[in-house]
């Protein structure tokens, strides 16, 4: 085929075209700027993520700076497993076993409580839930992760403690009473979560159970729950941590007691409310072993997430 001269001369040759029209920046300019943005974002990232190891680490250290060498004055076997605690005694008790009996208490009444209403809630909103009840429910579970702990508290001194008074005597102050109002606290938590865990696990896994004979419960249960495992476990735990760490709540409706309880009927003080009922007006050796309180709560917490990290470890 031949060409006319002006058809040759329209024809462009490799390489004369130069820049193409509405091109920006040349290509390798372009590819440094994302070098250099990577670069940064990646410093940008890693200033975070030692930003947070930082503040966990100025808290450690302040802790126990702070709260050993009173453990020591005082001797870790009577700090730990004294029964007594009297600041104002001549000599001083500084005695939390009482306190970490009734943490541990209310601790465990509000996993009972909270983990499988919890759980069985979230499995409701994923998978049971019809979308227009699903519209109504969901943003009240998200509300409840808002409200106050001093709105829970007055909940608990108005309603709870007067029916727990009620239906099973005492005074209602009570560790059933502060495990109760746990209970409804932890909530959000351990639904959001465990809902999330439960909607990533893969529709195919559902549908195979139920191709293969299983019904919509069983299918849940025996094949998505498992699934969804390592999910609901971190609920579990993060709902466990607000439940320990939880104070004025619990200061409202426990009786804070300093004893050993001999029942859920009789009132308890925790760790928490310890350091918070006194530290306004602790000075000198008692201020320290109010500090040394937090140090055992912090091991308390880090040694359920501990726990809990290896049980994850197992079942998985």
């Amino acid at each position: 085929m031949f060409f006319s001269r002006r058809s040759r001369k329209n024809i462009r040759k490799p390489g004369a075209g130069g820049r193409r029209r509405g091109c920006g920046l040349k290509p390798s300019r372009t590819e440094a700027m994302r070098k250099i943005q990577a670069i940064v974002m990646q410093y940008v990232f890693m200033l975070s993520a030692l930003t947070s190891v930082l503040a966990v680490t100025l808290i450690c250290l302040f802790l126990f700076a702070n709260g050993i060498p009173a453990i020591n004055e005082i001797g870790w076997r009577d700090f730990l497993l004294g029964r007594e605690w009297s600041p104002s005694d001549a000599p001083p008790a500084f005695g939390i076993f009482p306190m970490i009996v009734g943490s541990v208490y209310i601790t465990a009444g509000a996993i009972a409580v909270g983990v499988p209403v919890g759980i069985l809630t979230a499995v409701f909103l994923a998978r049971v839930c019809p979308k227009p009840l699903y519209a109504l429910i969901s943003p009240m579970v998200g509300l409840m992760a808002g409200i106050p702990s001093v709105v829970y508290g007055f909940f608990g001194v108005v309603i709870l403690v007067p029916m727990v008074r009620e239906l099973f005597g005492g005074n209602g102050s009570s560790i059933l009473a502060a495990s109760l109002l746990l209970g409804i606290m932890i909530l959000p938590t351990i639904i959001s979560i465990s809902e999330s865990a439960i909607r990533a696990v893969p529709a195919e896994l559902y549908d195979g159970a139920v191709a293969l004979g299983a019904s919509h419960e069983r299918a849940v249960f025996a094949v998505i729950l498992p699934a969804a495992k390592s999910g609901i476990l971190a609920a579990i735990v993060l709902g466990i941590g607000r439940a320990v760490g939880e104070t004025m709540a619990v200061i409202m409706v426990a009786g804070n007691q300093v004893r050993i309880p001999g029942g859920i009927l009789q009132g308890a003080r925790t760790l928490t409310a310890n350091i918070v009922i006194e530290m306004g007006y602790a000075a000198e050796l008692h201020r320290e072993a109010l500090i040394a309180t937090g140090v055992v709560l912090f091991a308390f917490i880090l040694l359920i997430n501990l726990l809990f990290f290896s049980l994850e470890k197992k079942v998985l």
